[in-house]
């Protein structure tokens, strides 16, 4: 019940206000920790744990009120704190706002997707657009969806808001850039821990039974996750994803269409369906919520 009345807020709400939102609070504690900055392993995994504690201590104070002290209600209330930690309808509605730009301007297009990856999206041409506007897709079906949910199955309240801590802090000090590279380090390295197994089961709800194509697609890849979900996605569609200079997942297919980001959005939510029921009915069991 948790689990689906937090994916009914999400279809609703989207997103809670800014000032109320958990994952804003996240983003000023990470800001807040960079007041102790050294250009130093150590200094980072401090930092980390320490932001890591405050966000266990909270969502577990949280997690007992309501498991403890509120007698009716639970599972509404637990989806309600729950519902911060995922989110599904802005992805699709940000990855479809990329399709809807293409339709009239690549320069529009180019800085629509500019919102969602990292990589420098001014060279790239419409296929190339759609190429990684598909990736995020897929990255973030885990990321910002599988991965909470299988945190709060295993460990309620504060696994979700755990995970939701580290992902935000890799987002945050990503070691790829030069100011954080020795004090990101600790916080890239929880993020690939946690995303594992999730990464993986997000694999498999998008192209269940290929689990020797999944793994041949994910070695494509530097990160140790991101490729499983996005290599799930080009082989359902059948089309060629590619960051140039870095890999090429299924380099048989064909440049995606316009229809592919269709095709891939309805795959993309009917995953989303399957993983809600499942949370809703271990979440339920291991929890009672």
């Amino acid at each position: 019940m948790a689990v689906l009345f937090a994916a009914l807020l999400d279809v609703v709400f989207r997103e809670p206000p800014v000032r109320l939102h958990p994952v804003v609070g996240i983003g000023r504690l990470l800001a807040g920790l960079e007041r102790f900055w050294r250009d130093d392993v150590r200094a980072g995994a401090l930092a980390w744990g320490a932001g890591a504690v405050l966000v266990l201590a909270l969502s577990s104070l949280a997690w007992w009120g309501v498991t403890a002290r509120v007698p009716f209600g639970r599972a509404l209330l637990t989806g309600l704190l729950l519902w911060p930690a995922f989110s599904l309808r802005m992805l699709t509605a940000e990855v479809a706002a990329v399709e809807a730009a293409l339709g009239r301007d690549l320069d529009e297009a180019r800085r629509r997707l500019a919102r969602l990856v990292s990589r420098d999206t001014r060279g790239l041409d419409a296929a190339g657009v759609r190429m990684a506007a598909l990736e995020t897709l897929a990255e973030n079906l885990s990321d910002s969806l599988l991965a909470p949910l299988f945190y709060f199955v295993l460990f309620g309240l504060p696994g979700a808001w755990l995970y939701r801590y580290a992902n935000t802090a890799d987002a945050v000090w990503g070691y790829r850039t030069p100011r954080y590279r020795r004090w990101g380090r600790p916080a890239a390295r929880a993020d690939d821990a946690l995303n594992w197994i999730p990464a993986r089961l997000t694999a498999l709800l998008l192209v269940p039974g290929r689990l020797a194509a999944l793994r041949r697609e994910a070695g494509r890849t530097p990160s140790p996750n991101a490729g499983w979900p996005m290599g799930a996605l080009a082989l359902a569609l059948g089309v060629r994803l590619e960051k140039r200079g870095v890999y090429m997942l299924n380099p048989s297919g064909r440049a995606p269409e316009p229809a592919d980001l269709h095709r891939a959005l309805a795959r993309v939510r009917r995953a989303a369906a399957l993983a809600y029921a499942l949370a809703a009915l271990l979440g339920w069991g291991a929890w009672g919520v």
